[in-house]
Formats: C-alpha cells, sequence, structure tokens
C-alpha cells in the first residue's frame, strides 16, 4: 500500500486478533518513526518493541491493549526543545508504517499518564526519560469506518473563514 492509501485508510484498532507480528515488520515500523522529522535533528526518541505476551499483559491499560500482537513504547529526552513534536511525528510515521503492512494501532494518550512510573519500571526506562505514548500494534479484529472530516470542511484558501454560518 503506498503511503497517501495508508494514510487515507487509517484507524485506530482496539480489537486484534492476537497473532504475533514478524521481526521484520516491527523493525519496519520502528524504522518509520526513526525517519520522522526532527527539530533542530535533535532526534531524541528511542523505542522499546515489546512482543512477550506476559510483558504486553502486564503493561496493558485495557482489556483490548492485552490482545496486541506486540506493543511500542516511545521514549524521548526531553532536554530536546522539540521533543514533543518529535515524538509526534515519530507515532504518526509508525502509525502509518503499521497501516501500510496490514496491521492495526492505536495511539494512547490523556489517561496513560498516571501509569507511565510503573511502565517504565516495567520496561526498565531510565528515570531521565519520558515515555510518551504506547502503541499497540496487531492483526485487526476490526475495521472501523468512522468517517473524517471532509477537505472542504477544513480547508482555508489565503484567509481563515468561518465555516459556520
Amino acid at each position: 500500500m503506498d503511503a497517501l492509501e495508508a494514510i487515507r485508510t487509517r484507524r485506530s484498532i482496539r480489537r486484534y486478533t492476537g497473532d504475533p507480528i514478524p521481526r521484520a515488520d516491527l523493525e519496519t515500523i520502528v524504522d518509520a518513526g526513526r525517519l520522522a522529522a526532527s527539530g533542530y535533528n535533535a532526534q531524541p526518541w528511542e523505542f522499546v518493541v515489546v512482543t512477550d505476551r506476559a510483558l504486553i499483559e502486564k503493561i496493558a491499560l485495557h482489556d483490548w491493549i492485552a490482545q496486541a500482537g506486540a506493543m511500542i513504547a516511545v521514549v524521548l529526552a526531553t532536554e530536546s526543545y522539540f521533543w514533543r513534536e518529535d515524538g509526534s511525528a515519530a507515532v504518526q510515521n509508525m502509525l502509518v508504517a503499521a497501516t501500510a503492512l496490514g496491521y492495526g494501532s492505536c495511539w494512547l494518550q490523556g489517561r496513560t499518564e498516571r501509569h507511565i512510573p510503573a511502565i517504565k519500571k516495567h520496561l526498565n526506562i531510565p528515570a531521565d526519560k519520558h515515555l510518551m505514548t504506547l502503541i499497540p500494534l496487531g492483526v485487526p479484529a476490526e475495521a472501523p469506518e468512522k468517517e473524517k472530516k471532509s477537505l472542504a470542511e477544513v480547508l482555508h484558501w489565503e484567509t481563515y473563514q468561518d465555516k459556520t454560518g
């Protein structure tokens, strides 16, 4: 699948078959994250790939995550000025790469914050590194069709125009 088709069809997947993901595919997905845009080329990221079923179940924040074939922890050095932006770019690249390879994924954010200390401990992530997010990956067991806003709803030319009236 080409990149634009992967971007068009990517959706957050929250049901997986539990099948394992080949190591080569996981490396391809992480490599897409490694190749993301980075402010000042700081590349403040490191990635922990978890394939051990028991460990996935230990760090799963929801029942549906425990069925993932793998999990990627996105770890960042926060002394980099643009670490949030850089980490986000890396995550988006990995989500698109996973879709292109036929896998489902979901970017966990928001309510994960309170679980970060325990997850860092389970994954042996150093105290001076920030765990930005976990990305569960797997063979999808669902195909959500939620519609995105249309291009006409979000695109403005030259100046912003109110589209509500």
